[in-house]
């Protein structure tokens, strides 16, 4: 049986009270004026969306053609603007300086960069390969290269990276390609003046340290996944191959990645190089490295491509149609697809309309999802959002 509740002595005495006091004499006191109205209930401030959120808005009015050209970004020779604003007004996410993009000095380039602003709500993305040492864009670097890092303790690299991005930051740059994860000790590969660690251990506590460095001052990214330094060869002239099994790159190469990932990186560049027990297919178009990235490895940011032009260079046959390189790196996974351009992009078969018509009609077509596409465009305009979010801090 449910027991009566314990206040109800309690309220019949109340209710008792309240009619005694209607039999007594009325008080003195002034009854309120029957025309004073209650103080209004102050509005509550409308919580602003998330960058998610407002990403996610923003693409679904989107077309598709205007979201594949929101994956772009693309170089254009010169110190001038003119050629990378047209790209920018054509939707494209932002633009890579090269070292023929680099004024004389660290003023002249953050004149350059504001210039390339041209949305408020959206950043452009404007990245660099600022590594230091053999791939330095910037000569005001004040960081120490690579190969003077990896004897040191990881302190030391944190310290050099968040001396790196600062200057970077100044310059009005805010994505960095300069954290390299590749691991090697073979002094004859061409990555190992760029590595961060001969082994994957010492690797993975720099590239990590490196990552914390740069936090709040650009966006980080760490390259080339999964690994060059297992795989001989240069891939801006060919498609090098690993000789290893997952559980071998998992034990080895994977762990300065997975550093970077648990440091919360924002982006991770793939590489056009293959690890053929895994899939044959360069890194950059692999749909199986893209879900190991996200499913195993964890990663929720921006998954960026080397340079899509490396492809083409490389000579092979099944690489010189830029559309579908363009298309096979969206469907495998690809947010953002990068291009390094001469003056003239047509050399190459590049244009900004003909790649977000190619990778549009592969939407129409099945051959990419739409719910790929749209995922793509929303983490690459996330990212965006995040940047003029942090600036107005």
């Amino acid at each position: 049986m449910r027991r009566a509740p314990r206040l109800l002595p309690v309220a019949i005495a109340v209710i008792g009270a309240a009619i005694l006091a209607g039999c007594s004499a009325p008080s003195d006191a002034a009854a309120p004026s029957p025309s004073a109205a209650p103080a209004p209930s102050p509005t509550p401030t409308p919580t602003p969306p998330t960058a998610a959120e407002w990403a996610a808005d923003r693409v679904a009015a989107m077309t598709d053609r205007e979201k594949a050209a929101s994956l772009l970004m693309l170089h254009a020779p010169g110190t001038t603007p003119d050629a990378m604003r047209t790209m920018i007004d054509a939707g494209i996410a932002g633009v890579i300086l090269m070292g023929d993009n680099i004024p004389a000095d660290e003023a002249g380039l953050a004149a350059l960069t504001a210039e390339l602003q041209a949305d408020p709500d959206a950043a452009t993305l404007i990245g660099i390969d600022q590594e230091g040492g053999i791939v330095s864009r910037i000569a005001w670097d004040p960081a120490p290269a690579p190969w003077d890092l990896r004897g040191a303790d990881p302190a030391a690299t944190r310290d050099a990276f968040a001396a790196r991005a600062a200057a970077l930051a100044a310059s009005g740059v805010n994505v960095n390609f300069g954290i390299v994860a590749d691991v090697t000790d073979d002094p004859g590969s061409f990555i190992y003046d760029r590595v961060l660690g001969t082994e994957p251990q010492g690797a993975a506590q720099r590239v990590a340290a490196a990552v914390e460095g740069e936090r709040g001052r650009v966006a980080s990214t760490v390259k080339h996944f999964p690994g060059h330094g297992a795989a001989p060869g240069d891939s801006h002239v060919s498609v090098p191959s690993a000789p290893l099994s997952l559980d071998q790159w998992r034990a080895g190469p994977a762990m300065p990645f997975e550093a970077a990932i648990d440091a919360d990186v924002e982006l991770v560049m793939t590489g056009h190089l293959a690890y053929p027990s895994v899939d044959a297919a360069p890194a950059s178009l692999s749909s199986e490295w893209h879900r190991i990235l996200r499913e195993e490895l964890g990663f929720d940011g921006v998954l960026v491509t080397d340079d899509m032009l490396m492809l083409q260079h490389n000579g092979l046959a099944e690489y010189q149609d830029p559309g579908e390189n363009a298309i096979r790196a969206v469907a495998a996974g690809s947010d953002l697809l990068l291009y390094v351009l001469p003056a003239d992009p047509s050399e190459f078969g590049i244009s900004v309309d003909g790649l977000s018509a190619s990778i549009a009609a592969a939407v129409a077509d099945g051959r990419i999802p739409g719910e790929r596409l749209d995922d793509a465009a929303t983490r690459v305009l996330e990212l965006r959002r995040e940047l003029v979010e942090a600036g107005r801090e």
